[in-house]
């Protein structure tokens, strides 16, 4: 054994932050993630610095906020010269391990292509695939080992039918409305996410490395398409499925807030969403989340067989959330508490015996600097980072005043009570919720004299302070593109939504 801890990170793709047993959620199974919380610390106020893949995951990856990296949206690379988390904690003397999604840059035709990135931000070994939309048009080892078993034909048909992106770049006539829930074509033992926790034990289980590994597993699920397998959506076909708010957000006749909400409204097929298509789509992502689940607790009892549970420590996360028809949203990409909060939970190595709660705002650049710490390396230059290692030992954590988080040229910032969401060229605020007085963040008060002050006070305090440094833009955003959601670059092609 390894006298320096392992570090397993598992990290999902759209998991809403209050989507889990452990969390209060009482329809929703996940033994093994409650398992984790009972044996750790579960966070409560996390967020992510953008609530959509690739400007989260860069973020998390560089310790450095969307402004600073200039992935705002998945269509834009962040600068190849930033320092990374991965660089740190591979230099510390770690072996650096990525299996499954990992989405730290716009899709390549072929995932092999994006290798030399992967190797330049600090991994070492790397058996990467793409989300279950991406699937359908990028060759990656699971397309490989699906085409194999002569099933990529049908699972590929059945993903390009339900792809968004086809909205965009050619005709809806050939897409189905992004409620559209149906059980995946695929048995359950090949499913992706089932095939990614498979990979994770086995490479668990064949590791003989001198060096501690820090392992990053990222699930693709439980992002759309709504396809988890007919099994596990049985589960939950007579329960009780309730909506949170489905008042639609007021959209404004014209102006960046237009823009935003219009493109996304429009993105999430909220014209035709009705509450039982809603309850629907819970269905199927609460199975997913479950199929996720299952893979955990297999790569828990890996841990167990290999003698290595009580030197590692195991973290869950996700990185971002997802609305679930709340306001007639599906996805990601707006700023309401669904999208933009995420779940986390770290178990030390051989667990803390009686699990605890930690509550008081944080940023996952703050998790990406306490991996770091807990691994004892060095720092990441440039880090907006602060490590909370120190609730492990028993300390009280201070939380942050506030969070951000950025995409598509848009900015949130929340503290304990308001949140005010701005355009960031103009620094035009455009919406202004009271969190105390509206928890569903149903009514947008950022015009309402009455919060004249609290506005003003917002800019002055997080707004101007953080805009002082012009965000980094490497294209145009959705405002400058009239709503148009995807764009072309250069260097790959545009991303297929997840």
């Amino acid at each position: 054994m390894t006298a320096r801890p392992n570090i397993l990170w598992l990290l999902s793709d759209q998991h809403r932050g209050d989507i889990m047993g452990a969390r209060g959620h009482h329809v929703v199974r996940t033994p093994n993630m409650d398992r984790l919380a009972r044996e750790g610390v579960l966070f409560n106020d996390v967020f992510c610095q953008g609530p959509l893949c690739v400007p989260a995951r860069v973020s998390l990856m560089t310790e450095r906020y969307v402004r600073d990296h200039g992935a705002f949206e998945n269509d834009y690379f962040a600068a190849a010269e930033l320092p990374t988390m991965l660089q740190a904690i591979r230099d510390g003397g770690y072996h650096t391990t990525a299996i499954g999604k990992m989405h730290l840059f716009p899709h390549y035709p072929d995932v092999d292509d994006g290798l030399p990135l992967m190797r330049a931000m600090g991994f070492q070994e790397v058996l990467e695939v793409v989300g279950k939309l991406a699937c359908g048009f990028i060759r990656n080892p699971y397309t490989d080992y699906l085409d194999e078993l002569g099933l990529l034909d049908t699972y590929r048909t059945f993903v390009r039918e339900r792809t968004p992106w086809r909205h965009n770049r050619e005709s809806r006539r050939d897409s189905k409305p992004t409620w559209t829930v149906d059980p995946s074509p695929l048995p359950a033992e090949h499913y992706l996410d089932t095939w990614v926790g498979r990979r994770a034990v086995q490479w668990l289980e064949n590791y003989r490395g001198e060096d501690p590994f820090f392992l990053w597993v990222g699930f693709p699920g439980p992002h759309d398409p709504w396809d988890a397998p007919a099994e596990h959506v049985r589960h939950y076909e007579d329960v009780d499925v309730s909506l949170d708010s489905t008042l639609r957000p007021e959209v404004p006749e014209d102006g960046p807030l237009s823009v935003f909400l219009r493109s996304f409204l429009r993105y999430s097929s909220s014209d035709t969403l009705t509450d039982d298509r809603a309850r629907d789509v819970r269905r199927h992502y609460f199975a997913n989340v479950t199929l996720i689940d299952e893979s955990i607790g297999q790569i828990l009892d890996a841990l167990e067989r290999t003698g290595t549970a009580d030197n590692t420590w195991v973290v869950y996360s996700s990185d971002h959330g997802e609305m679930l028809g709340t306001h007639g949203f599906l996805n990601k990409m707006v700023f309401y508490e669904p999208s933009v909060r995420v779940p986390l939970i770290i178990r030390p190595p051989g667990g803390i015996g009686a699990g605890r709660v930690h509550s008081g705002l944080l940023e996952h650049v703050d998790l990406s600097a306490t991996l770091r710490d807990l691994a004892g390396v060095g720092e990441v230059p440039g880090s907006a980072g602060r490590s909370f290692a120190e609730v492990f030992s028993g300390s009280m954590l201070r939380p942050r005043e506030s969070v951000v988080s950025e995409n598509y040229g848009f900015a949130m910032w929340r503290n304990d009570r308001y949140k005010l969401v701005v355009y960031e060229k103009d620094r035009q605020p455009v919406q202004l919720f009271d969190l105390v007085e509206d928890p569903m963040e149903d009514h947008n008060r950022v015009a309402d004299p009455a919060y004249a002050s609290v506005v003003a006070d917002m800019v002055d305090a997080y707004v101007q302070p953080f805009l002082s440094t012009p965000p980094v833009r490497t294209g145009p955003d959705i405002v400058e593109r009239s709503g148009a959601y995807l764009v072309e670059n250069t260097r790959g092609p545009a991303s297929p939504g997840d």
